[in-house]
Formats: C-alpha cells, structure tokens, sequence
C-alpha cells in the first residue's frame, strides 16, 4: 500500500495520540487564469495536541517549501502524500506550519480549475470527498479528526470567492489581487471544507426564517454563461421547503450559518454537502426541456444534501465503515421529505424504478458488502459511495422506520444530534438512541439488515378453490450473499391483492404482513376473498427485496400492467420483471413487448426513462447475435409509435424522443427518422428540439456515418459552450472509422490529458455497440496495461477507464479472470472494478444462453 493510501489502523492509531483545534489556511488562487500555471500556492497552520512526539501530515501531489514546528524550521520530508513529524510536544499544545505548493486538478478531486471555452472565464472549486482537501492544504486527513478552520483566499481583483462560513473582510492584497478572510466554522471534517473562486454570477440572493426567528442566507450561484437557465425560484422555494421540514423535525436548528448552492462544471458527482456551501452538478441545469422526473430528481438532491447539514455534518462518521450513517440517511430523507413538504408527492415512483435497481445490480455482485461495510482503506472508501450505500440502506432505513415508527425515528435522531453535535459517531451511537425511544431491541434488526449482504427474495405462493383464494403465503430466501450463511431478515411489508374492474386493475385489499426470516409465512387473512388477478408482495414499497410473481400474476403484468392505475404498483412489477430478466428467467423477447405494449400508456416519466433505458441493455447486452437483429426492427418501430403517439409537448414525448437517438447510435435503421427530426418540416409536432436532444441525434447521424466533420463543426458553433464542446466528442468519437478510434484511445489513455467529462464523452464514442470490430485490437491488450493505467491517472480517472472500457469481447470474462489469478497483489480498488466487469459480463453470457431455453419452455 502506498503512503497515499492511509488505512483504518493508521487512523485509528493517529486519533488515538492527537486532538486538532484548528486549521489555518491560506490558498492563494490570484495565478488561476494562467493556464500556464499548473500550481498554487498553500499554506496550512495546524494547533494540535499529541501524546506522541511522532506523527505525520498528509499533502498529495504537492510541493513542499517548509515545515516549522512549534516556532523552529525542521528539515523537509516529503514523499508526495506524507510530511512525517517528530519532536513534538507532548505536555503542550503543538503549533505547525507548512508552506507549498497544491496541483490543480482536472479529474474533479481537489482544486478543480475549469476554464470556460464561451467566454475564457476561470472558475475554481474543491471536492474533497474521501480525502482530497489534503491535495489542497496540509492537514490531519480523517474525518474524526475535527477542528475549527479559518480560511483565507487570495484571488484576482473581483472574483467571488465562497467558503463554509461568511466572508468577514474583502480587502485589496498588498502584492495584488484581493484577500477574503472568512469566518471561523464550527468544529469540521477536513473533507467537508469548502474553496469555490471564479467570476461566478450570484444567480439570487434570498433568506429563509425559522418560526423562532433563525435567519439563513441563501445564495445560488452559477457560471456566468448558464446563469440564465438556472431556475432559481424553484430551486430556492425547494430549499425552503426543506428548510421549513427539517428545522421543525430535527430539534437542532439549522447549525452552519449561511446556506450557498452553487453549480460547478466537470463535476464527479450529483452534489457535496459542503456545510454552508453545496455543490451540485451543472446537470441539474437545463439548458433545454426537462421532464417532470429530472425537476423531481434535483429536488431529491438538494433535500438530500440539506439532510447531510445534520446527518454527517453535525454529526460525522467515525470511518468510512459507516459511510451508510449519513449516506443512507440523506437517501432516505431526499424521498421522504420531498413527499412531506414539496409538490412531488411521487418521489418514492423514481425511487422504486431506478435507485433501487441500482441497489439490486450492486448488491448481486460478487464484490457486494453490507451496508455497515468493511472499510480498510481510502481507496476502499472510494468504492464504497455505490448503490449499496446509497439506495440499499435507504430502503433498509424504510423498513427501520416501519418496525419503529415514524415518530420514534425522528424522536430517536433528535437525541443523536443533541448527544454527539460536532463530532463523530458509530453504528452503535445511533441505535443506542432509537432504542431508547421506541424500547425495541435493534441488535438482531443491525445484524441481519446492516451487517450481512445480499437481497432477500419474496416470491407469493397463491391457491385459489371455486375464484376464492384457500391459501396465500410468502416464500422468503434469505441469504447473505458473501457466505451463502441463512440469515432471516425480518420484514415489515404489505401485500397487494389486485383485481379487474372492467379494463382497469385495482387493488381490493392491502395485507400488513410481518416475515420472520423464516422460509413460508402465510398470509392468513387472505383466506376466502375473492381471487386475485395479481399478487403484488412488497406494495407500497417498504423493504428491500427482489419480488417475484407467480404464474397468473406474471400473465396479468405482461398482458395489462398498463391497466394499473397507481404509478408506484406499476413501478414494483416493472422491477420485478427486469429482475427475472436480468435473472434469465424471463425471456428478453417478453421483456421487449411487455414494454412496448405499455410503456406508450406510462404517464410517470422516470419510470418510462428507466422501461426504455432497460430495453437498449437488454438488446445490446442480453441477447444473442441472431435474437438481436430479429428483434431489433421490432423494437425500432415500437420507439417510433411511442414517439408519434405521444402527446404533443409531454414529458412522455420527449423521454420517446430521447430512446429513439440513443437507439439509432447503434441501430441504422433509425437513422432516418432522426435526420427527420432535425427538419423542422417534418419534426414531431410538439417536439422541442433542444440543446440536449439535438446532440444525442448528432451522436447517432455520426456513427452511422450520417454527418460528416463539416456538418458536425457547423453544430459546435451552434452551441460553442462548455457541454457542446463535449458532446461534440463524443459524436466525432463515435465515428466508425478506425484511425478515429485510434486517437481517441490514444488520448484517452494520456495522463493529465483530459478532464473527467472529457474521458467520459471519449469512452462513449470508443464503446458504441456495433463497432466492436474497431476496437478489438485495443481490447486484446486492455489487461495487460491494466495496473499502468491506474498508476498513471488520478483515481477518478481510472475508475472510469477500468468500468468504461471493460472488453465487450466473448472471452472477456476468461482473461479477467487470468489476470486477477496473475495479479493478486494489485491494489485492492483495482481487482474489485476487475471482478465487477467480469461479473457483469458473465451475468450477459449467461442470459444470452438462456434464451432458446426459456423461449423453448
């Protein structure tokens, strides 16, 4: 392991022989706009107290100029992560100073300098999640380790510049520029401080008011060439809901001060919980039409990085084992609360349809943990932000919340905030607290949910006498997935019984239904109704767990799922039949017309976005070469009926709008009817041709060798900005032509060459289906420069390529697993994208070779 690389152990050993009381910090910015200029200048005071007279700074990728420990210069050591410390005091309280240089970054970790192509503006902004403020200050980079942080910025003359607290004095530099000192912050995580610099536009500036008289400044922030499609007043009226939800929920007021949102290019993630200044990907500005689901979406994330100004700010995660203790909780509460307080009363439908097929594809992995996870290492804690920590423990977080209570969960956080505010805590900590509210034993709830991996699976077993049920049970396997140990969760749940009225599917009875863990529980008060069309176990959507159907209810989803009215019921089977898919156990064929017999009635567009998402996978990825191309024509047309028949100007055209020029990158067939789309004579009626949906038809025209360089240089200069600019990569790289793919994997491959969207639009173009043939001698090699690779970029980076270009290749899956028996001692991060990809592409082999069977039974 590198020195990079600081493990569980070495933090545990540094928290145990050191106490932070405050930071420090001054960056000074003001040689930004000098592209020229790779570095920046840092300097970092810590005051700590140590009961060892040894320890060790981190700083990554910098320069180190000097190091003075308590008032005296000691001799630089610095070995690009580490600056050791020796000599200190240990009946006093330590002072250090270290003086460098930090590297501005591209791959969006650290100080990301962004540059921007329409008017050459600079803008700056940190990202330090797990551990990357270390590649801007020298500091104590764990985030038990809290302390109070002073920062001061030199910038150009007129910049804005933000930090966690309020600029206390903007004053002139005396060697030039301009000098912002912020105020103090409360005790922190290294990785929650906050640095954004540029010529940012303060789109609005508003303030909400607590009912006790709490006053909060809120200020939303873009690029200056964006500023115009921020929707300020619905993300500030967003953000005042939550604040209105949590402040009367939580017991402890709003603790930061101000509360800044700013959108930042390039970025790595959704968004960041910065206390008192969130970061949020520029995604969540549309430059053209959006559907209801995308506003939906970014209202989820703004309610769930408000939740993390509590839950992981407040109070903070000893180590990145309990990542879930604020993760999960933010997840959840996005949800929760934007049902509870804001228009988007349908949030748990997406949830349902995308989050959670998020969780079950990671948790079926071979590289699946508990949400309680074993973390040894920052690079483990890197990989651990997955559908897992995320979406899993949001759900477990549901079923919690339905063995407890509503009333008791929130009652049992108040207490958590008030025992350990502003500073860090364990699994224990928090349920010690609820079961001191709700008097329930939680240990063998923790055990089972949050200590063991793997999905339960839920299938209804239903006998019916003379159209009455005689008996209904549900059957549960329930194993953990890294040992194949029974487990026994208990579920909390509800079972759904639907029935024909006419044309439509209504539910006549909802089931509260409580599953011990063991194998069969019956469902007693079922016995004597009428018998049901459909059996839908887990309604409402309380727990975690793959659904099955049984016969007459798999029949009545593919024949009429359209007929059920309730959006959320339809999302659940949806999921259950892409889980059977995804299983091989029903055939894709079914799949692909159950959709498209459906989908044009589906009026929830997240779920449509995600049916049709679903459908590219399963031609591109599950079906065999000959099944593929008699399918595709088949499914072709249906995306063109869905797209003329939906109506004009609806969410729904646009999701059909979307499907049909992701469809034709690989599909030739379609390629004519996006070039009609383009012609405003022959263009959908309704159908706004925005900025996005234009470029997914460049992308497609190009691949199918449609559009010439001319052509597509004529579209970059319709949109010059920063996101033309990388669709317009994408599209040239997706060109069938070999000496394209050539310098595209050249240059992908080229470190410090790209930023992190950059590599992202190159890996698009360089993984087109049906250009496998282009890129086969590429992948042959693909392992062999695999550790070189993740050497030679930074982790971001790497991460991307390692998933990215994982070979589409038949015997991928062979060397995959020849390389990891010749590499065991590669990094850890490495071998699990490794064993990821392999898996994946086997879990495609094995569906691929079902189908004739399934078709046949």
């Amino acid at each position: 392991m590198t020195s990079a690389n600081l493990s569980r152990e070495e933090a545990a050993q540094r928290s145990a022989s050191i106490v932070v009381h405050a930071y420090d910090v001054i960056v000074d910015v003001r040689g930004a706009t000098d592209a020229a200029q790779p570095m920046f200048d840092t300097t970092s005071t810590i005051t700590f107290d140590a009961s060892t007279a040894d320890t060790w700074l981190d700083l990554l990728d910098g320069e180190v100029d000097s190091v003075v420990v308590n008032d005296e210069p000691v001799e630089v050591r610095y070995d690009g992560a580490r600056i050791p410390l020796d000599g200190l005091r240990t009946d006093a309280t330590n002072v250090v100073t270290v003086t460098g240089r930090g590297t501005y970054s591209r791959s969006g970790q650290g100080l990301h300098r962004f540059v921007d192509p329409e008017d050459q503006r600079t803008y700056l902004y940190t990202q330090y999640e797990p551990a990357d403020s270390r590649r801007v200050f020298a500091n104590f980079e764990q985030p038990d380790l809290k302390a109070v942080f002073n920062l001061v910025v030199l910038a150009p003359e007129g910049w804005t510049v933000l930090g966690n607290q309020p600029a206390t004095s903007v004053i002139a530099a005396p060697d030039g520029g301009s000098r912002h000192e912020f105020a103090p912050t409360p005790k922190l995580s290294t990785y929650l401080t906050v640095l954004c610099a540029g010529e940012w536009a303060r789109v609005a500036q508003d303030a909400w008011t607590s009912p006790t008289g709490l006053e909060v400044d809120l200020g939303l922030y873009s690029r200056q060439s964006l500023a115009r499609f921020v929707e300020a007043d619905e993300v500030l009226a967003v953000t005042k809901q939550g604040m209105d939800w949590y402040d009367a929920n939580f017991g402890t007021p709003y603790p930061w001060g101000k509360y800044d949102q700013i959108f930042v290019p390039e970025y790595n993630l959704g968004a960041m919980e910065n206390p008192g200044c969130v970061t949020f990907t520029e995604q969540y500005v549309f430059r053209s039409a959006a559907t209801r689901a995308q506003r939906q979406g970014r209202a989820n994330t703004i309610l769930h990085e408000m939740a993390h100004m509590w839950f992981g700010d407040l109070v903070t995660p000893a180590w990145w084992d309990d990542l879930w203790l604020k993760e999960s909780f933010a997840e959840f509460m996005g949800a929760h609360v934007s049902v509870e307080a804001t228009e988007y009363e349908q949030a748990w439908v997406a949830f349902a349809g995308r989050r959670k097929a998020w969780a079950y594809a990671q948790d079926q992995l071979p590289t699946t943990h508990p949400i309680v996870a074993d973390i040894t290492d920052l690079e483990a804690a890197a990989q651990n932000f997955d559908g897992i920590t995320y979406a899993k423990g949001a759900v477990v977080l549901r079923q919690l919340v339905a063995f407890v209570g509503l009333d008791n969960f929130l009652a049992g956080s108040r207490a958590y905030f008030t025992q350990h505010a502003f500073s860090s805590a364990r699994l224990g900590d928090l349920l010690r607290a609820l079961e001191d509210v709700s008097g329930r034993d939680l240990g063998a709830w923790s055990r089972a949910w949050l200590q063991t991996a793997g999905p339960d699976e839920l299938v209804p077993e239903l006998l019916t006498d003379g159209g009455k049920i005689e008996s209904l049970a549900v059957h549960q396997e329930s194993l953990d997935a890294r040992t194949g140990a029974a487990v026994g969760r208990p579920h909390s749940l509800a079972v759904g019984l639907y029935r024909f009225e006419g044309a439509a599917l209504l539910r006549d009875e909802l089931l509260r239904v409580e599953l011990d863990g063991t194998g069969t529980t019956a469902v007693l008060d079922a016995v004597g109704l009428q018998a049901p069309d459909l059996v839908l176990v887990n309604d409402t959507d309380l727990t975690y767990a793959k659904v099955g159907l049984d016969g007459r209810s798999l029949r009545t989803a593919l024949d009429h799922l359209s007929a059920l009215g309730d959006p959320l019921a339809r999302a659940l089977v949806w999921s259950s039949l892409w889980n059977m898919t995804r299983d091989a156990r029903l055939p894709v064929a079914n799949y692909l017309a159950g959709v498209m017999a459906h989908a044009p009635a589906e009026t929830d567009s997240a779920t449509l976005t995600e049916l049709l998402g679903n459908c590219w996978t399963a031609l591109s990825r599950f079906l065999p070469p000959q099944a593929r191309e008699e399918l595709r024509a088949a499914h072709a047309q249906g995306l063109l009926d869905g797209l003329r028949g939906a109506t004009p100007g609806s969410d729904q055209q646009l999701v059909w709008a979307r499907a049909v020029a992701r469809a034709a990158v690989d599909d030739p067939t379609l390629a004519d009817a996006v070039q009609r789309e383009f012609d405003p004579t022959t263009r959908t009626q309704g159908l706004e041709l925005g900025t996005d949906l234009r470029w997914a038809g460049v992308q497609a025209l190009v691949a199918q060798g449609r559009m010439d360089d001319g052509a597509l240089s004529a579209e970059r200069k319709l949109d010059p900005s920063a996101g033309g600019r990388v669709q317009a990569l994408a599209a040239q790289t997706s060109r069938p032509d070999a000496a394209v793919k050539t310098a595209a994997w050249q240059r992908v491959h080229t470190p410090r060459g790209n930023s992190n969207d950059e590599v992202d639009a190159l890996v698009a173009g360089l993984t087109v289906a049906g250009q496998d043939d282009l890129v086969r001698g590429f992948s042959e090699d693909w392992f062999d420069g695999l550790e070189q690779t993740w050497r030679s970029h930074a982790l971001e980076i790497a991460q991307r390529l390692v998933r990215g270009l994982f070979p589409p290749t038949e015997d991928a899956p062979e060397l995959a697993g020849a390389w990891l028996a010749a590499h065991p001692d590669a990094p850890g991060a490495l071998r699990r994208l490794v064993l990821e990809g392999q898996d994946q592409a086997l879990r495609a082999r094995r569906v691929r070779q079902a189908q004739a069977v399934l078709l046949g039974a």
